[in-house]
């Protein structure tokens, strides 16, 4: 048994190893990791590491037994320093079996954690970049509404003038025609007056010729 543990634990040192650098062995090593946590692997290994830590248990609680022996006899038998010796070299193993075990597991839970960190990243920047060309796209987009809007600003400042013009040309026409309006009904009025007097013309010319007509009757007779 403390071959196997010497062998395991000593494993457990170059797996650490490996994971502490970046070598072509790391990769491996995270793959098999990835796939030891795979399925029913938690459990095994659950398993495992429960059933070396129940043993760890009984060697300590088998050292402390020996130890109390030893304190009430006053002196150790050569057997129990043996027994004692072993228990102690395979507690030693079982526990650093365990600790360097869980050290293997978060050192994989944290170099899972930033290579999922890292693709995050990756996508982030990527995104990013994308955002970029369409915010550079939605300035572009921007900067043509506003000239398009300058445009029709000049095209409105355009149309007002042309709007004033023509409404001063159309006052002013307005004015003209109230003016040549006034012009003929003072020409009407005139009109009437120069027939009124023609018409008395008239009347005076034909009372004139009836009385001269009348006197040469009276001449004649």
């Amino acid at each position: 048994m403390q071959h196997l543990l010497f062998a395991v634990v000593l494993s457990e040192v170059v797996v650490i190893m490996a994971l502490s650098f970046k070598t072509p062995i790391r990769k491996l090593l995270i793959m098999s990791l990835d796939r030891a946590k795979r399925g029913r692997g938690p459990v095994v290994i659950q398993t495992i590491s429960v059933t070396v830590l129940v043993v760890l248990v009984a060697s300590v609680y088998s050292m402390m037994n020996i130890q109390k022996r030893w304190i009430e006899d006053g002196a150790m038998n050569p057997t129990d320093e043996v027994i004692m010796a072993k228990h102690l070299l395979e507690s030693t193993l079982m526990g650093g079996f365990l600790f360097l075990g869980l050290m293997i597991d978060r050192l994989h839970h944290y170099m899972r954690e930033l290579r999922i960190r890292r693709k995050t990243m990756e996508v982030i920047k990527k995104e990013g970049a994308g955002l970029e060309g369409v915010k550079a796209k939605a300035l572009d987009e921007v900067k043509n509404l506003k000239e398009e809007i300058m445009s029709l600003q000049e095209r409105q400042k355009q149309l007002a003038s042309e709007i004033e013009t023509r409404s001063k040309e159309i006052r002013t026409e307005k004015t003209s025609a109230i003016a040549l309006q006034k012009q003929s009904e003072g020409f009407l009025i005139e009109f009437n007056r120069l027939l009124e007097e023609n018409q008395e013309l008239r009347d005076q010319l034909h009372t004139a010729d009836s009385k001269i007509s009348r006197s040469s009757s009276k001449k004649n007779t």
